[in-house]
């Protein structure tokens, strides 16, 4: 499995077809206590950069982009009754949606985790 990030704070976990998104650590500590998250529809049509969830926190609602265009696979269904995963587990446990790739040289255009550290730091 390959992870790629965005510099919108989105990560990308990739095995074969499918990708596996959420927002990284850095993202929910700048967020907060997560309250709410609104996932995308299964099913549905999504491009590269579009919005297609929301993380709201006691601070700020926040969308969630795309990394890839696709469709939307899967929904992590525990995040309605624990959106606090987000906040524990942003990296693993608290993942958004999944998408089936349907361009997977959309990936040249994110950073590895290396390239991600060097750009946190710079913020």
């Amino acid at each position: 499995m390959t992870r790629y990030f965005t510099e919108d704070h989105e990560w990308i976990d990739v095995e074969g077809d499918t990708g596996t998104v959420g927002i990284t650590d850095y993202a929910q500590g700048q967020l907060g206590d997560i309250t709410f998250v609104e996932l995308p529809e299964v099913g549905a049509s999504v491009s590269k950069g579009d919005s297609v969830s929301v993380v709201d926190s006691v601070k700020a609602a926040s969308d969630v982009y795309t990394p890839v265009s696709g469709a939307v696979s899967d929904a992590n269904a525990a995040l309605a009754d624990q959106p606090e995963l987000v906040n524990t587990d942003a990296e693993k446990g608290g993942w958004l949606f999944r998408v089936t790739l349907s361009d997977p040289a959309e990936l040249g255009g994110l950073m590895d985790e290396a390239a991600y550290k060097v750009y946190v730091e710079s913020l």
